[in-house]
């Protein structure tokens, strides 16, 4: 199953006891997939950026399956300010702050490698090189697998991978990007300041390049495909919105899904990898249920093409 499993609300929102029966169930349904970072939820009051890493960690822990989990967590965006909501003290990417986070994410998560690493946002007052050599002596410690980049622009990626190429060092193999089945206004940007969009040179450049992997997150937009009470974000207003949920609506019937499902369906078959946040078991079981929609090539032309 190529879906990841968002964690952000465990420990917090989703106690233990639902954590721990939300995780048993992906794993029995076939997901692996498990997608942290080293701040989630700081801007959530009284939190401090421990709590998922600490659930997941407390998980495996107690159902010794870590060598059945590919795990993934991030660096950068961690407040060094006790209480700082924002991205203003966040930790950034220098080598310095990389081999401490590193320390704090393994000891959370009760592990000694990770699977995939993300720097989670840009930090340009701290050299490519230097980042990405922090990166390349991880992985030669064993502390991890691969190397991603979160809310990274596509041609600061293509930058970082020709100079890991030139120098030997561990590349970039994964970006991690917000993308859903609708398409922004033009120009536009997300609310959220650390949220970068999927570009339609992301999408080429990941088409292009055979050992890049694009993980899709917001992919449900909080629900808003399905649900009244959250409203679509502005950045979608506009006609196209309009007649692509239309489409959507029409596909989602005629393969009996919802269109949640339709959604992840369509991820999936472009082979990006959709991170699903889910707070519920029934959240969790509607997002497992896309695994099995089949979208022909007629289908998938209705959807594309829609605007």
């Amino acid at each position: 199953m190529n879906i990841a499993l968002g964690t952000i609300p465990f420990g917090t929102a989703v106690d233990e006891k639902d954590t721990f029966a939300i995780l048993d169930r992906f794993v029995e349904a076939g997901g692996t997939m498990l997608d942290t970072a080293n701040c989630y939820p700081f801007w959530v009051p009284g939190c401090t950026g421990d709590e998922s890493e600490l659930a997941i960690g407390s998980w495996l822990a107690a159902r010794g399956n870590r060598d059945q989990i590919f795990l993934s967590t991030k660096t950068g965006a961690r407040p060094t300010v006790p209480g700082d909501d924002t991205l203003a003290s966040a930790e950034g990417l220098s080598a310095a702050s990389i081999g401490k986070a590193i320390e704090g994410s393994l000891r959370r998560l009760r592990t000694d490698y990770i699977d995939v690493y993300w720097s989670h946002i840009e930090d340009r007052s701290v050299p490519l090189e230097e980042t990405l050599g922090a990166f390349d002596d991880l992985a030669r410690q064993g502390r991890i697998r691969s190397v991603g980049a979160s809310n990274l622009a596509t041609w600061r990626a293509e930058r970082a991978r020709n100079l890991s190429a030139a120098r030997g060092w561990l590349p970039y193999t994964c970006l991690q990007l917000r993308h859903t089945y609708l398409r922004p206004r033009p120009l536009t940007r997300p609310a959220e300041s650390g949220h970068a969009l999927a570009t339609d040179e992301t999408l080429e450049y990941v088409r292009a390049e055979p050992d890049m992997t694009l993980w899709a997150y917001n992919t449900l937009m909080a629900g808003a495909y399905t649900r009244a009470d959250r409203p679509i974000p502005d950045i979608y207003q506009h006609p196209g919105t309009t007649r692509r949920l239309a489409v959507l609506s029409e596909v989602a019937a005629e393969v009996g899904a919802t269109p949640n499902q339709v959604v992840l369906a369509w991820l999936l078959a472009d082979g990006h990898v959709p991170i699903v946040g889910v707070s519920t078991m029934a959240q969790l079981e509607e997002a497992l249920g896309a695994a099995d929609v089949r979208l022909d090539d007629e289908l998938r032309a209705r959807l594309d093409t829609a605007c």
